[in-house]
């Protein structure tokens, strides 16, 4: 293989091609080329693209835990069946990991965060704790009270103001969120976006959730989602990250840089992500989360 056998250098964080599995966060993107198996290890056929250089790559798949597989990718049955066995999880995203077409398994044959996860969740004051902690987090303090009704209140009532003031210095009419499940693009302009920009940001989390083997359903802000606790996550991002992505796009419409809403939020989206190193860091902020220190050697 014309390339030799060291691993790509893909949008999401991974940089070198055999490090304890503990210290990386092991996400692999590929993206405009097929994957296949041969001799043994994975081999990925590429055409040039923003992140790759044309060529024919080796990849050892013991030294990944996750591939993403982004637009103009192909795999053949045998990488499924290779990755199946070896737990290395594969999910199609949309360009820039803005998007998740596929639930992978849980985790890379571990426990430990599913069990902390578990643990946390189904005791009512752990529970509390962790809401409270993931409020700190947003907020820049912890919040005294210990009533989750009440920290809901206090949340919404900065959100508001928050996205009044993330509006202002876009120069954005705000009116107030809206959105109809039922018809989201009758929404204004900015609500359009918010929504385009908080699925992005949420597809980020379902791959930090299900890179680490957390448990999606179980929340602790959110309740009654089958993927409440990916919305816990992506929460934390909501004022730093998803109303900018949102407001900046509706300028960029309004002033004639874009053409279309849903396609700016996009391409914003991917470059922000990718600068931002989002996924890495929701995983990173998972396990803080939960206590977990894996450093201590391989999964």
């Amino acid at each position: 293989m014309s390339n030799g056998p060291g691993l790509l250098h893909g949008r999401l964080g991974l940089a070198a091609s055999r490090i304890p599995h503990a210290d990386r966060h092991g996400l692999l993107w590929l993206e405009y080329g097929k994957l296949s198996v041969e001799d043994g290890t994975l081999r990925f056929v590429a055409a040039r693209s923003e992140t790759l250089d044309a060529g024919d790559y080796a990849i050892p798949y013991q030294a990944v835990s996750m591939i993403l597989l982004g637009p103009g990718t192909s795999i053949t049955q045998d990488v499924l069946r290779l990755c199946a066995r070896h737990g290395v999880l594969i999910a199609a995203v949309g360009e820039g990991g803005v998007k998740s077409y596929t639930a992978p398994p849980l985790g890379q044959g571990r426990s430990d965060v599913a069990r902390a996860h578990a643990e946390r969740w189904a005791d009512p004051k752990r529970r509390l704790d962790t809401a409270r902690r993931l409020y700190a987090w947003r907020f820049g303090r912890v919040l005294p009270h210990r009533d989750i009704e009440t920290l809901r209140g206090i949340e919404g009532a900065r959100i508001k103001e928050s996205y009044k003031l993330v509006a202002q210095r876009f120069g954005i009419e705000w009116h107030g969120r809206r959105y109809d499940r039922q018809n989201p693009n009758a929404a204004d302009l900015p609500n359009q976006a918010l929504n385009h920009a908080a699925t992005f940001v949420e597809a980020a989390a379902d791959l930090a959730v299900a890179a680490v083997g957390a448990l999606p359903p179980l929340g602790f802000i959110h309740e009654d989602s089958s993927n409440a606790f990916t919305l816990d996550i992506a929460d934390l991002y909501r004022v730093d990250l998803t109303l900018p992505l949102a407001f900046g796009a509706v300028r960029a419409l309004r002033e004639g840089e874009a053409d279309h809403l849903e396609r700016e939020v996009r391409r914003r989206a991917a470059k922000l992500f990718r600068q931002e190193k989002l996924i890495p860091r929701m995983i990173d902020r998972i396990k803080e989360l939960f206590d977990v220190d894996d450093r201590g050697g391989d999964a």
